[in-house]
């Protein structure tokens, strides 16, 4: 009798915590939560200013890299070196990269390497990933360069990349206002193609301009389907989990240690036609589960010097808690910490 009600009580926790993710798929987005972080004012000594950069990344040492976009001019052309490496404290203690279009992303895995995404082509070159050994060296590189298309040996202006826990890579694809291809290519460790699965549109599994992937502790997928303002989640193998909008519009997402959810939303507005579309969602930084899909915690944009210049959109969590974001247009990159 004992053991019959032991497994009727597992199997209803289990069906309330499924009833409870499932809810949360279908959530609106979550404004009213608490705030307890604060940001770090003058964190970074760097020896220019910053151009525009997207993306942040922290890696296993609690280290922070950006990829910036050289100067005003952007990078093409350019000799200025994009590719950061700081400490916690702000020194640098990299800088190194050049040939370089529209750097988008740059994530260290967890040997030491560094991708990175140059997201669109220009004279024979971008539309690439590349890998670099911790000292700068080119180790592999995936996509032609300078060309795009449909084809499987091609990138439609590449967005993000993502490590598998078993070393599979993950490129997503497809940027506004175009959106190309939208979808996730699939290599194995060694560079070699598996598959490739999603393409443009708004139903379950599609995607309108996916713009960064994280994994969590589980091994799923989670992309930031900006155009579609929602977080999907998939399966290593492409199979389409779930939907959230109770993030918000996501530009930019992290998933820490703990599976603790990050998302940058610097696009949603109400504004019936326009892309941004996304009414009754404030822009701002959203905390929560990904086991739940409970949103926690809402940070609201920092102060900036113009009122058009829109808040960060890439968004990287030291082993700490510490929370970093990249604006694009105010050329910053801030530093938050918990209360």
């Amino acid at each position: 009798m004992r053991t019959e009600l032991t497994r009727l009580t597992v199997a209803l926790s289990v069906t309330t915590a499924f009833a409870a993710a499932a809810q949360a798929q279908t959530a609106a987005c979550v404004n009213d939560v608490p705030n307890p972080y604060h940001m770090v004012s003058d964190w970074a000594h760097t020896p220019r200013p910053w151009a525009q950069t997207n993306n942040v990344f922290v890696d296993p040492k609690d280290n922070v890299w950006v990829f910036d976009r050289c100067q005003d001019g952007g990078c093409a052309g350019s000799t200025v070196a994009p590719i950061w490496e700081l400490s916690p404290d702000g020194k640098v203690m990299k800088n190194f990269g050049s040939g370089f279009v529209f750097p988008h992303a740059v994530v260290p895995d967890r040997d030491g390497n560094i991708w990175v995404v140059d997201g669109q082509a220009r004279d024979g070159k971008g539309n690439q990933v590349t890998k670099f050994s911790p000292d700068g060296k080119v180790l592999m590189t995936l996509g032609k360069a300078g060309e795009g298309g449909k084809g499987l040996d091609v990138f439609d202006q590449p967005t993000s990349v993502a490590i598998a826990p078993n070393g599979d890579i993950f490129v997503s694809e497809g940027h506004a206002p175009t959106f190309g291809n939208s979808r996730i290519m699939k290599f194995d460790k060694n560079g070699k193609f598996i598959a490739t699965f999603g393409h443009l549109g708004s139903g379950d599994g599609e995607f309108k301009g996916p713009h960064v992937l994280a994994f969590d502790s589980q091994g799923r997928l989670f992309v930031a389907d900006r155009s579609n303002s929602r977080v999907d989640i998939f399966d290593r193998d492409g199979k389409f989990l779930a939907a959230w909008k109770q993030f918000g519009r996501p530009s930019g997402i992290w998933i820490d240690k703990n599976d603790i959810l990050y998302v940058a939303d610097s696009e949603s507005e109400d504004a019936p036609g326009k892309d941004t579309h996304n009414p009754g969602c404030r822009r701002g930084v959203r905390v929560g589960s990904v086991k739940t899909g409970k949103v926690d915690y809402y940070i609201p944009p920092p102060p900036v010097s113009a009122p058009n210049l829109p808040p960060p959109e890439g968004i990287a969590v030291d082993s700490h808690g510490t929370i970093y974001t990249a604006a694009v247009q105010a050329k910053s990159v801030y530093k938050y910490v918990k209360n």
